[in-house]
């Protein structure tokens, strides 16, 4: 018998959110909360009958009764004195639940109880502070799920997703089901699914997990000034039509638009083990460029994060972050249709206002160090999912031919490195922390103002490149 009582159910790791109907939601894999316990008299203490504690200044002694309360057994107390204010700092626990790979690389089926189904964490909330403020890129998820705000979202229109879906991934009672209809490029649906699964990032080539990556850039980053004072940029030039157009802007003999491009050979690369292939390495040059390929690209955070001064060349797609990036703050705006001289003029005006093109890298370095931590890109999966869960209007089946996913099944039987990062990423176990707090959506004048704030920065940037063509025409 325990009569201690939880303050609320226990939530399920795999805690299911229930919509207004009944029906079941998105399960929040990634948040846990944390579970209290109280007396009848309503006094803190903990599942492991753990000494309780009391807010009153003067001391007092208090029982947390576990187990058999048979007569025949002695009750002590224990008897402490906290302030409010000087609540002492209790050490998390760290829990972890390793991989079952019992069949080793031939697993290809998920453990019947792979993640507990209940987790219990004996922390007072007064030992955590409360939670921070989500970035306010969070707020584009209300945007994004406007369309489906009035009407919600039916199993119909989700079936009629599969014309131009690659997968259809269910989450059902905490499992995740996979209907696959065709495969991605370079792996892509793979990682996707890693990420569901509460993975990190995607090692497809020499790319450590993203903290990883993060860590590395802070003990190797070098000053903007010491760096060399070009544009560069490496990537597979013949994937769009965008990055053909890029090609033509790499010095020759007859002209050097202050730009350096290298060509990815990934076969070349794949022979080698990607060697050249370190993100890390490639933050030598003061000007990084972007520019998407078939659709969006992966490289855009690993260029932001370099401290050099990302020249974004004008995209038609956008990452979950991308929309909280300002021009002339976290980058420099280039012109889709003028690449050539629109990267020359940044160039030279990076290298002839250094402090104010260190400021420009140093703030996208900071974005990444900060907003998209390994925290806050789980807590806007989690925030997403949830508001995405709340327009459903059905309860979710298991789809006829899908099959069931979890670590095991991607990383048993995984090689190399793949095998390596994906270790390396994983999450390891529950977070005691709770998910930041969602901010509220754009009203329309704040968006409206927000954008054209943009547009009015991109404006002004392409008045200082047209006068400075006109000077240098003059000049010639």
């Amino acid at each position: 018998m325990n009569n201690c009582k939880p303050v609320s159910t226990p939530l399920s790791l795999n805690e299911k959110l229930q919509l207004n109907d009944g029906a079941e939601k998105v399960d929040a894999t990634a948040y846990r909360r944390l579970i209290y316990a109280r007396t009848e008299q309503g006094t803190l203490c903990s599942s492991q009958a753990d000494p309780p504690l009391s807010s009153r200044d003067e001391e007092i002694g208090h029982q947390c009764i576990s187990g058999n309360t048979s007569p025949n057994i002695i009750l002590t107390t224990t008897t402490i004195h906290v302030h409010p204010s000087e609540i002492p700092q209790k050490p998390r626990r760290n829990v972890q639940f390793p991989l079952n790979c019992t069949s080793g690389n031939l697993t290809r089926i998920c453990p019947a109880k792979y993640y507990p189904t209940n987790f219990l964490h004996s922390q007072d909330d007064r030992y955590h502070p409360p939670p921070a403020a989500c970035p306010d890129y969070f707020r584009w998820i209300h945007e994004d799920l406007r369309p489906w705000k009035e009407m919600g979202i039916t199993r119909d229109m989700v079936e009629s997703g599969r014309k131009t879906a690659h997968f259809r991934l269910v989450i059902v009672e905490g499992r995740a089901y996979v209907e696959t209809y065709r495969r991605a490029g370079h792996k892509r649906d793979f990682y996707t699914l890693w990420g569901i699964l509460q993975l990190l990032r995607r090692p497809e080539t020499n790319i450590k997990p993203w903290e990883e990556f993060l860590e590395d850039l802070k003990e190797g980053e070098k000053r903007w000034m010491d760096k060399e004072a070009y544009a560069y940029w490496k990537g597979n030039p013949t994937l769009a039509p965008t990055r053909r157009d890029l090609a033509k802007c790499n010095i020759s003999d007859k002209q050097d638009w202050g730009v350096r491009l290298y060509k990815q050979d990934w076969d070349k690369e794949k022979q080698e083990g990607y060697k050249q292939s370190n993100m890390a390495r490639q933050c030598m040059h003061r000007y990084k460029i972007y520019v998407e390929g078939v659709g969006w690209s992966v490289s855009e955070k690993y260029i932001l994060a370099c401290n050099s001064v990302t020249l974004l060349v004008k995209p038609r797609y956008y990452d979950f972050f991308s929309r909280g990036l300002m021009p002339m703050h976290h980058y420099w705006p280039i012109n889709e249709d003028n690449k050539c001289r629109s990267i020359k003029f940044a160039v030279e005006w990076g290298n002839s206002h250094k402090q104010k093109a260190q400021d420009i890298g140093k703030a996208a370095s900071d974005f990444t160090q900060e907003d998209l931590n390994m925290d806050n890109v789980y807590d806007y999966m989690f925030h997403l999912l949830s508001e995405y869960a709340k327009l459903m209007r059905y309860k979710p089946t298991i789809p006829e031919r899908a099959i069931e996913i979890c670590s095991e099944t991607l990383v048993c039987p995984a090689i190399g490195s793949q095998k390596k990062f994906m270790t390396k990423s994983m999450v390891k176990g529950p977070t005691d922390m709770k998910p930041c707090d969602m901010p509220p959506p754009y009203d329309a004048l704040a968006l409206r103002m927000l954008l054209k704030r943009k547009a009015n920065s991109i404006s002004q940037v392409e008045l200082w490149e047209k006068r400075y063509w006109e000077n240098q025409t003059k000049h010639n």
